[in-house]
């Protein structure tokens, strides 16, 4: 492919320096020092300027290119670029935004900007939290259609409440699927009277509250429940997502915010949230509103000097679980270091997302299970495909391929998979297939 990277900061890099080995990659920055130096530490094309400029892109051959991605620090600079480049020709464009009502203006009408693929970083981010909050006894956790869907892989432990259950007795929740069990490193697909036995790895599709709820259920003592008192410091857009995402789960969590417009803000668009006005490097004020009885403190202010203050002021009142937002790549492994639990960057997290997506050739989303034993896809669904028009149990009877359908999307809304479901073209289906069969069950699409 030949990939157009507009900004050189930390997240261009990291993805030019993911693309250049395997694609033909010219990266633009408005700094010509940086362009420069980038030239020689990845052996890209590199040119100097503003990448928002038509005659900027146009040297940089956006014309031909199958993929333009923005990936400045600036959303309008990012959404421009996007723009310029749908003017030049038709690769498909990505843009990095920091703000939410991008994003919520290009998901009720997908295009605007020009932009094909959005990821709102801080947005990203805030689901990143949730998820590790969430999700501790989960051996391996992915998000797909923009984070409606989760598949997730638990392990069952001996006296796991659904450890020696049949399939159907252990799916109690109304929007989820198991579609695979690996035991002794083999696969299953899952049929209703498939038991589940202590160290099998069950594999299960569904929105984020029934993947948390099945969690809850599978790992009881390590997974938190709605009465675990979690305490977000900071309110940021990330502060303020993550205490969002937090309540959607049916969590109560506090806040603590030092800016008096800012805490009233969020008190009135945060229902279930006790939002504090104060100082959070105050010890005092800590110890009386009993953070440190805290089961879980997330760190999310604007200076990565101050969150580290507080995520070891936290630890040291006897928090169990401590995770801070580290802006600087160059600190997280200081965080790491000093005994904080989880350190996550905004711009590593935005990379890997962008990279991801990148990779897929076949599918908008992909996760591999087991050794590549198995894969998880998002596929959308194209008029005329073979799976359009078809209920399921008439697409899955009549296939030599062995797969399962976790999840469907449709005007981004999840809908749980039934035997009589008719795909539609634009869905956005979930499933898991075994990994020889990728390539059949994606031209199927």
């Amino acid at each position: 492919m030949h990939v157009v990277v507009i900004g050189a900061g930390e997240v261009g890099t990291s993805i030019a320096a993911s693309l250049a080995s395997d694609h033909e990659v010219v990266v633009v920055d408005v700094d010509p020092d940086r362009a420069e130096q980038l030239k020689y530490e990845l052996d890209v094309l590199t040119i100097a300027g503003d990448g928002t400029s038509s005659e900027i892109q146009s040297a940089a051959e956006v014309d031909r290119a199958d993929m333009v991605i923005a990936c400045t620090d600036d959303d309008q600079t990012n959404l421009v670029a996007c723009g310029t480049a749908k003017t030049l020709g038709d690769g498909f464009t990505i843009a990095r935004v920091k703000s939410t009502d991008f994003l919520r203006t290009w998901q009720g009408n997908e295009g605007a900007f020009g932009v094909d693929f959005m990821v709102c970083t801080d947005l990203l981010t805030a689901e990143n939290i949730v998820r590790v909050i969430g999700l501790p006894a989960a051996v391996d956790v992915d998000p797909f259609a923009g984070g409606l869907v989760q598949m997730a892989e638990f392990e069952i432990a001996a006296g796991s409440p659904v450890a020696e259950q049949t399939v159907s007795e252990a799916d109690r929740f109304e929007s989820l699927t198991f579609v695979g069990l690996f035991r002794d490193g083999e696969m299953t697909i899952p049929r209703g009277d498939t038991d589940i036995a202590v160290g099998d790895r069950a594999v299960v599709i569904g929105s984020p509250e029934s993947v948390q709820s099945f969690a809850t259920d599978v790992a009881p003592e390590t997974t938190p429940d709605r009465a675990d008192e979690i305490v977000v410091v900071g309110g940021s857009e990330i502060g303020y997502q993550t205490a969002r995402l937090l309540e959607e789960r049916d969590f109560k969590p506090r806040l603590i915010e030092r800016d008096a417009d800012r805490a009233r803000w969020l008190a009135e668009n945060l229902p279930n949230t006790v939002v504090m006005e104060h100082d959070a490097t105050d010890t005092e004020f800590l110890s009386r509103e009993h953070v440190d009885e805290a089961d879980i403190v997330v760190t999310a202010l604007r200076s990565d000097e101050k969150n580290l203050l507080i995520s070891v002021l936290a630890k040291r009142l006897g928090v169990d679980r401590v995770i801070a937002v580290v802006d600087s790549p160059d600190y997280v492994t200081v965080f790491e270091e000093i005994g904080i639990d989880i350190a996550i960057n905004p711009r590593t997290v935005t990379a890997e997302e962008i990279t991801r997506f990148t990779y897929e050739s076949v599918a908008e989303n992909i996760a591999v299970l087991e050794n590549d034993q198995a894969e998880v896809l998002e596929l959308e669904l194209t008029e005329g495909c073979g799976l359009v028009g078809r209920p399921i149990s008439e697409v899955v009877a009549e296939s030599e391929v062995r797969f399962v359908i976790g999840a469907i999307t449709r005007d981004h809304r999840l809908v749980t998979p039934r035997g009589d479901t008719v795909l539609q073209a634009g869905d956005h289906v979930i499933l898991l297939v075994e990994s020889e069969s990728v390539g059949e069950i994606a031209s199927m699409a």
